[in-house]
């Protein structure tokens, strides 16, 4: 889309508000006390069987004489791995998706209920709760604006300079390096942040320009991790080493994979406007974002609709999540086509989307993603 082209959203946020039913805003504890008790449960499901599973495999290769009837052992061994990891990586991803809730303060009433949850679940899954916490209420807070949004800031032409190699090989393999260490990136360097920021910057030292007021929180969730960090080296003495990786650690990584596949998907298309300062306020910030079909009813039912009604979720970040549905059928219909939505299977728009948006202009005020350097 040409920069020209485009209308700016017009609407005011109490406007958008004003054609919500209050209901939306409404908490249910219930109700979120039962999806974190689901959660919980299937995680412990999950890894039941697959413990079971194994030790009916090992039970029946010892019997075996076979080399083809092990060899089919192993490979039902390998595909029920396999099982495991995808599911219960999406189950932790919920998980992670619940902490999430807590530092908007919208999964209960209680704000020292979610900030205790938060701490928790975030912790078990090696991000520091409030430190990502009070960094992400930031991106909310200036979403869309390149000076000061927090994360997938877009490279500028400058930037990008001669450097840029629109090929499929080196695309693959700079988009298999984010997949795989773009939230470790993020959490230990502020990765995609603004540029100006100091080089110390990162989600794990309290004296990072933007904690100030916020220290002594961030101190508490170093102090968590540390603390996670004590409980898996003293399980993985009790239960050996590689099981807490098969069970525990390759799921963690894989949530690492899904939250920066999500929030990429989120806020990275050609379709979708970024601003400078003079052009920005916080509604044309909030509506620049995007919902996606991710994962069909995998991504409903294991998180939580965290990318099917991300827009919504950004006018109203204090909304709970299980009201995302309802409130974007009220949205849809106030801001009409400044809504957007894409129903491409995520791993191809993820492939898209990153061969198509490399840089944008370093002038004007509303800017669109660029494939090539050579598109004016």
């Amino acid at each position: 889309m040409m920069a020209e082209e485009f209308l700016p959203p017009p609407w005011s946020l109490d406007e958008v508000k004003s054609r919500m039913p209050k209901e939306v805003f409404e908490h249910r504890p219930a109700r979120a006390l039962v999806v974190l008790a689901r959660d919980i449960s299937l995680a412990i499901l999950f890894g039941s069987v697959i413990v079971t599973v194994r030790s009916l495999i090992a039970a029946e290769m010892r019997k075996v004489e076979s080399d083809l009837a092990r060899v089919f052992c192993r490979v039902f061994l390998a595909i029920s791995w396999s099982l495991y990891w995808w599911f219960q990586g999406l189950v932790f991803t919920g998980i992670w998706v619940i902490g999430h809730e807590c530092a908007h303060e919208s999964f209960l009433p209680s704000k020292v209920a979610c900030q205790v949850l938060g701490l928790l679940t975030h912790s078990f899954l090696w991000t520091p709760h409030f430190g990502w916490k009070h960094v992400h209420n930031l991106h909310h807070r200036y979403h869309g604006l390149m000076e000061d949004d927090q994360h997938w800031i877009p490279k500028t032409r400058a930037q990008i300079g001669e450097t840029l190699q629109d090929t499929p090989i080196v695309n693959l393999a700079r988009l298999v390096v984010q997949q795989v260490i773009g939230f470790p990136l993020y959490l230990l360097f502020h990765a995609t942040g603004p540029r100006h920021y100091p080089w110390w910057t990162n989600h794990f030292n309290p004296f990072s320009f933007f904690y100030h007021g916020h220290r002594i929180s961030i101190v508490v969730s170093d102090i968590s991790l540390v603390l996670v960090a004590y409980l898996t080296r003293r399980a993985s003495g009790i239960f050996g080493v590689w099981n807490i990786v098969f069970l525990y650690a390759i799921p963690c990584l894989i949530v690492s994979h899904w939250v920066t596949m999500i929030v990429y998907l989120h806020h990275t298309d050609v379709r979708v406007p970024h601003y400078r300062r003079p052009a920005w306020n916080y509604v044309r910030g909030a509506l620049a974002t995007i919902d996606r079909d991710f994962l069909g009813w995998q991504g409903r039912f294991f998180l939580h609709d965290i990318a099917h009604f991300h827009v919504v979720h950004h006018l109203f970040p204090r909304m709970p999540f299980y009201h995302g549905e309802t409130a974007t059928k009220y949205l849809k219909a106030v801001i009409g086509s400044d809504y957007r939505m894409v129903n491409t299977p995520v791993f191809k728009g993820l492939w898209e989307t990153y061969s198509a948006c490399q840089f944008v202009e370093d002038n004007g005020d509303i800017l669109f993603y660029k494939r090539n350097i050579k598109d004016l």
